[in-house]
């Protein structure tokens, strides 16, 4: 499937959950390590954090491999989800159709904070404003690092509607 800003928004809404906690994020990050173990071979990070404070909820590799580098990315992705709201994969997308860098949008003198690549993604409560969690994965191709995100959610909702 070909994303575009549309249907990236449209998961992001579908992906909207009844609640949030450290059960509900150990319960979406083990998902999704399971599910990046089964399908891929390069390892990644999964990081899910509170947005009102960064406290770290969930954090594992999927094997061994990982490097250092993959966390600068998580910090990274992690800064848009903040900032803007929205998926990672939005931006870079919504970016695309502008032909606009990052920096040129919003007048940046230092872009290295913010990485607009797939893998970043708002967590979302129903009924409460604004985000109140980041999942991020790194170390996929960054549509995987964005599907896997997005199918970890969706499997989570599935078994607890």
């Amino acid at each position: 499937m070909s994303l575009t800003v549309e249907s990236v928004t449209t998961q992001e809404e579908a992906c909207r959950l009844p609640s949030f906690d450290s059960n509900v994020a150990w319960e979406i990050g083990h998902i999704i390590r399971a599910n990046v173990q089964k399908k891929f071979t390069r390892p990644a990070v999964i990081y899910i954090a509170h947005a009102n404070s960064s406290q770290l909820l969930f954090f594992a590799t999927s094997g061994p491999g990982t490097l250092p580098d993959n966390m600068h990315w998580v910090k990274r992705k992690e800064a848009v989800v903040l900032r803007w709201g929205c998926s990672t994969m939005r931006m870079r997308l919504s970016l695309q159709t502008k032909t606009k860098t990052l920096q040129e949008v919003y007048e940046m003198s230092d872009p290295s904070i913010y990485a607009v690549h797939g893998g970043g993604f708002p967590v979302k409560v129903e009924g409460v404003e604004g985000v109140v969690g980041v999942i991020v994965v790194s170390g996929l191709a960054q549509e995987d690092d964005h599907s896997v995100i997005v199918d970890g959610i969706q499997e989570y909702l599935a078994k607890n509607p």
